[in-house]
């Protein structure tokens, strides 16, 4: 009998012990939850005890003017511009940076483009993402602060090839009910960096290139701006991050920049979207038209359907490389904005 009430009590113990650990693991993921999709500490409490979460219903963008991100224009110290009614774009080009690649001085609108985003939900939050420009220096103590803030790091990559200075490219991600806390956050990194004051962009500064020709060839319009010539594609599908929905274009484009080098030549930086199946062939299109490949990675860490992308790099006659895009674009699903 003592042998039976000993091992009674120790069962006892560990389920007590048991118990407690899950509602410790439920109390230490809900923040977390919380701040990566507002999914509360339900969901928390059934990851804990090994149950699926149950789906959320997916949350759409609402259109929001100028107007409704003037607060965070403040703390940004910098306008922005609003992108198909729904996304405040802001830009923080490293102007501050001379960089060199292949031979080629980078100007920043060819791929020192740092930039945010803010869009707002129906259930009245806000997501942030953006894609930001450090230097090998900055990296860390901009990750620190980011990361102090609940910004989270969901990329960490290369646009261009052997550079000086050695850049990284971070893209960043928040969300949550307090959009100028968000802009705080991003802040509070932007200011460990040598990031320059804003200038208007020019759109004056003729292009030594054949656009008609190349647009052409690209079977799209694209647009000048700082003396490059720049097209977009958007993806077809709809895109989720979670169980919020992404406004048309937002994280989910393939975007080519072509700075001019002199007769009709082009320095080409930019980025494929793609589904897992296009990307062998969209890579194979790119070699055979003398394409550089930089990167092949994802930008997103719960978006549906999966992407990845791949950064790449050219300098050739501005038409040939508009014709080799053209074929790689044509294994994807996308389409002008």
């Amino acid at each position: 009998m003592t042998g039976d009430r000993s091992q009674d009590t120790h069962v006892r113990a560990h389920a007590a012990a048991s118990s407690r650990r899950r509602l410790l693991t439920a109390a230490a993921l809900a923040p977390v939850l919380t701040m990566a999709g507002g999914t509360g500490a339900a969901r928390a409490a059934d990851a804990a005890h090994g149950q699926p979460a149950p789906p959320m219903r997916p949350v759409q963008p609402v259109p929001t003017a100028p107007a409704d991100w003037a607060a965070v224009a403040e703390v940004l110290g910098r306008p922005g511009n609003m992108l198909r009614d729904t996304t405040y774009h802001t830009g923080f080009p490293r102007r501050d940076l001379l960089v060199v690649s292949d031979g080629v001085v980078v100007t920043p609108g060819l791929a020192l483009g740092t930039h945010a985003a803010f869009i707002r939900y129906a259930d009245g939050t806000t997501m942030l993402m953006g894609d930001m420009v450090v230097t090998e220096r900055e990296l860390q103590q901009v990750a620190d602060a980011w990361q102090a803030h609940g910004i989270e790091l969901t990329a960490l990559h290369k646009h261009l090839l052997a550079q000086t200075p050695d850049l990284w490219w971070v893209h960043v991600h928040g969300h949550g009910r307090d959009a100028v806390a968000l802009a705080r956050g991003l802040r509070a990194g932007l200011d460990r960096t040598g990031t320059p004051p804003p200038v208007p962009p020019d759109r004056r500064t003729p292009v030594d290139l054949d656009v008609a020709g190349m647009e052409a060839a690209l079977g799209a319009r694209g647009s000048v701006e700082d003396g490059l010539f720049k097209v977009v594609f958007v993806r077809r599908e709809t895109i989720t991050d979670g169980h919020l929905v992404l406004p048309p274009g937002l994280g989910s484009t393939s975007a080519f920049n072509f700075q001019p080098v002199g007769g009709g030549r082009a320095a080409l930086s930019g980025d494929f979207a793609m589904l897992a199946e296009e990307v062998p062939q969209v890579l194979r299109a790119l070699r055979r038209g003398g394409v550089k490949l930089v990167e092949l990675h994802n930008h997103h860490l719960a978006e549906s359907p999966r992407l990845f992308f791949t950064h790449f790099w050219a300098v050739d006659d501005g038409v040939r490389l508009a014709r080799t895009l053209r074929t790689a674009v044509d294994a994807t699903a996308q389409t002008v904005p």
